[in-house]
């Protein structure tokens, strides 16, 4: 019987489950014998042969009582049909276990431990036998990540599932076929597994089908694999230096800055030019002369070794900034940080394999233990840091003009044109840095996590991804639980993400759950808030901005639309809820709106719909009695058609916007505003932002924002 070199077999998988202390059939191979069974006793045997998967195919499973003689005839023409394509390994005789049925229910479960290169090990748990992917569709397979999840959380969850459901008996009109005690125990056997099969070098242990014997017991009756040797692990990354040279450089040097105006060295140069930076501390990187525009500059890489710089950044051609980086290395110094702005290196434009080129000279310098710069991006769009005012962005101050706003609040993106809709859109955000990172060769969106982890002036991080660098999803999740337990909130939007195929994939374990369910699980099991939807992120976005701590659980709206009070009822459900008055709240609000001329046209319940009648003072004196209610958060509707409500004086909508901060400020609650309306409203909506509130383009932005935050675990 040869041992294989990538595909375990199942007498192996057995072998390794019931050392986790689960349990499997007794069996054994007719070949070595002596075999657990009396004479005529139920048993299968099994064809196992090498990266022979579906042994029922190819007509390798055979039911009968135990005859050792007969048995062993009915193997040998078992391995006459498949050896052509499958070098034999043996017969395997197992016991037949009666297991429990119920009828019209899905009772067999298919089992998946994967060792995932991105996120660790990782079970997959869904409805299992022969329609196993008709019913993913139905019931979509549980994902549990190792080091994110429990055996007691994977319980809790399976409790809901279909599958667990029908063992309990919690599905209508059934009786249980076994308890959580048993359930719990054959979890905590998959968590044990799968530190044997990382001994082993198991990749991949797909158990199809899993059933419930006689007692309840979860068993496994078929079982197969693939082993491989564990991946290389990633060459360390540089020093944590890089992170305050990227986001709070003592000085700066710029590569790639021409005579023609318009070009992106110059653009970047003129947003540079901007910084609270030293006198001396900007200088060019061009040779052949000592000063441009004004500018020191230096005649070669080699003159940074004596005199280097925090960050340096590279607006060249791809393979002029391989050889400036590669003369970094092999002098030793020059730079701490490196900002990569030229594509063309490891993507589909790469066709001279610069990037590997790269990649390669990091690799090898950082392996024997030498100095090298840190890397951002290649593909970087660049990077904004308020403190300093420090501009990188290759995009005109005319078309993205940036007035430094120092706050709490951090934003990677690896598209940089993400990045920057964001800084339009949103100019009244307080942050730390934004930051375009671009594709990620060396620096990756866990680095950045890290680095955010470690500087106390961040309390909220929003991130935007197409992808993750190799292995990085798991270091990803790792930094965002880091950042959540200092009390730090992590707000993600996964963006190339695709769901076809998924259930069609679900009769093979190993692709049950396509990239994206992997990494939805990994990363909100994390603890951070991953959007589906951008109208979320930047919802959420907006109140973390103003709120990093807000925590919707009961919700109170007011507005002067009865469109919004009703979209708001129907938006508010699920993690949040609508807040409610009590009956001298109620009593109240209705002597309130008397006093402001509203009695008879407003209904004094919540979502409060204060009709267009209603002035600042009517809406000032409603959200002061709602901040007294069970209520956390206030949304306040404005539509700003109506006359009663001054729109076009700043003086006056700049003290309404003050007065509802003030109010946000002294309940220590959270207080956003809607308004609903075009271009006109502009300075309306700048108004109230110049304030420090949270403004929306619509309730439905802002209540989605609140859904995402509310999600958190």
């Amino acid at each position: 019987m040869a041992k294989t070199s990538c595909f375990l077999h199942e007498e192996r998988a057995y072998g390794l489950l019931a050392a986790a202390g689960l349990r499997v059939p007794r069996h054994g191979f007719l070949e070595t014998g002596p075999l657990p069974f009396a004479a005529g006793e139920p048993v299968v045997l099994k064809g196992i042969a090498d990266e022979l998967w579906h042994k029922s195919d190819k007509g390798a499973v055979h039911f009968g009582p135990f005859d050792a003689a007969a048995l062993r005839a009915v193997a040998a023409t078992m391995r006459a049909g498949v050896e052509s394509e499958h070098p034999w390994i043996g017969g395997l005789v197992c016991e037949k276990v009666a297991f429990k049925r119920l009828a019209g229910l899905p009772t067999e479960a298919l089992v998946s431990l994967k060792r995932d290169p991105d996120a660790g090990w990782l079970v997959v748990c869904g409805i299992g036998g022969l329609q196993a992917d008709a019913w993913a569709a139905l019931a979509p397979p549980l994902l549990w990540p190792l080091a994110l999840a429990t055996p007691e959380q994977a319980l809790a969850e399976l409790r809901e599932h279909w599958l667990g459901r029908t063992w309990l008996g919690l599905q209508r009109g059934t009786e249980a076929l076994t308890d959580e005690a048993k359930l719990l125990a054959f979890l905590q056997g998959l968590w044990r597994a799968a530190e044997g099969l990382a001994r082993e070098g198991v990749t991949l242990l797909e158990l199809n089908p899993v059933v419930l014997d006689a007692e309840g017991r979860p068993t496994a009756l078929d079982g197969v694999g693939t082993l491989a040797p564990a991946a290389e692990a990633r060459i360390a990354t540089p020093n944590p230096a890089w992170y305050p040279a990227l986001l709070s450089p003592r000085n700066v040097v710029l590569a790639g800055v021409s005579s023609r105006e318009g070009t992106v060295g110059r653009i970047i140069l003129e947003n540079l030019q901007k910084a609270k930076l030293p006198v001396g501390a900007l200088r060019l990187l061009k040779p052949g002369v000592s000063e441009f525009l004004g500018l020191p500059c230096l005649g070669s890489v080699a003159e940074l070794a004596s005199a280097p710089t925090d960050q340096l950044i590279l607006s060249l051609p791809a393979p002029q900034t391989v050889e400036v980086v590669e003369q970094l290395c092999r002098q030793g110094g020059g730079a701490t940080v490196v900002y990569l702005v030229a594509g063309g290196l490891g993507d589909g434009a790469d066709t001279e394999g610069l990037g590997q080129r790269l990649l390669a000279c990091l690799d090898a310098h950082r392996r024997a233990g030498k100095w090298t710069p840190a890397l951002v991006g290649p593909n970087g769009l660049g990077l904004y840091s308020p403190d300093l005012d420090l501009n990188t962005l290759f995009i005109p101050g005319i078309k993205l003009p940036l007035s430094p706003r120092p706050g709490h609040l951090a934003l990677v993106s690896q598209s940089g044109a993400f990045l920057i809709t964001r800084l339009s859109r949103r100019p009244e955000l307080g942050l730390r840095a934004a930051v375009a990172i671009g594709n990620q060769m060396d620096l990756r969106c866990s680095d950045f996590l890290k680095g955010f982890a470690a500087d106390p002036s961040v309390k909220v991080v929003g991130a935007y991804l197409e992808g993750f660098a190799p292995g990085d999803l798991g270091a990803t999740a790792e930094a965002a639980r880091t950042l959540r337990a200092a009390g730090r909130r992590v707000l993600l939007y996964k963006g190339g993400r695709s769901q076809a195929g998924m259930a069609a994939a679900s009769s093979h374990t190993g692709a049950l759950a396509g990239d994206h369910a992997l990494q939805a699980s990994v990363l909100r099991r994390s603890g951070a808030l991953l959007a589906e939807r951008l109208e979320a992120f930047d919802g959420a976005l907006t109140w973390l901005g103003a709120y990093p701590k807000v925590r919707p659980r009961k919700v109170a709206i007011i507005t002067n639309a009865g469109f919004e009070a009703v979209a708001s009822a129907d938006l508010i459900s699920g993690p949040f809820a609508g807040a409610h008055l009590t009956d001298d709240q109620t009593r109240d609000l209705e002597g309130l709106l008397e006093t402001h001329g509203l009695k008879g046209l407003v209904a004094a319940h919540l979502p409060l719909d204060v009709t267009p009648m209603a002035d600042e003072a009517a809406y000032l004196a409603c959200a002061r009695l709602l901040t007294q209610t069970e209520a956390d958060t206030l949304v306040v509707g404005l539509v700003p058609l109506t006359r009663r409500l001054d729109t076009t004086d700043p003086a006056a909508f700049g003290a309404f916007a003050r007065q509802l901060a003030d109010l946000a400020r002294t309940s220590g609650k959270g207080l956003g505003v809607a308004v609903e309306g075009g271009a006109l409203y502009d300075a309306y909506r700048h108004g109230l932002r110049e304030a420090g509130l949270p403004v929306f383009l619509s309730m439905e932005e802002a209540l989605e924002g609140l859904r995402l935050i509310a999600s958190e675990g």
